[in-house]
């Protein structure tokens, strides 16, 4: 939806390195991690077919271009304590796959920025630990 996918590419970010990502700090639930990163990836998929996911996450990419990326000497572009709609945009990405458990999973990748995370900038970061905390979440819920 939306060309999400490649949108995603375009700044470096692929679904493997999403799913990496999520596998560091996954929680074996009785799904052996070699399954548990198929059927995650399935789960992502699934979320980048819903318009409110892909909305939110075009919403943080055009932000992190707009205000750090395109901008010399950007304010935000070390994530600074002040930002809270970087946050408010990887909860609400989190809580619309996942419900409410789904923010206290944003939490983890969000304060220890596994894999691709750590690489990513202020807005994309949490945008994409929003969509990896909501479908680890749904995963955990289906699995227990």
């Amino acid at each position: 939806m939306f060309e999400i996918l490649e949108r995603l590419e375009h700044r470096c970010v692929v679904l493997s390195d999403i799913v990496d990502a999520a596998m560091v700090l996954y929680v074996p639930h009785g799904i052996e991690a070699a399954e548990a990163g198929s059927r995650l990836e399935e789960k992502i998929l699934a979320a980048l077919t819903d318009p409110n996911v892909c909305s939110l996450l075009i919403a943080a990419i055009l932000l992190e271009d707009d205000l750090v990326n395109n901008r010399d000497h950007s304010e935000l572009g070390n994530d600074p304590v002040f930002l809270l709609a970087d946050e408010i945009i990887g909860m609400a990405i989190a809580e619309v796959i996942g419900g409410t458990y789904a923010r206290f999973e944003f939490t983890r990748y969000d304060q220890q920025k596994p894999g691709i995370l750590s690489r990513l900038g202020p807005f994309l970061d949490d945008a994409v630990a929003g969509l990896i905390a909501g479908c680890t979440s749904r995963l955990y819920s289906e699995s227990g």
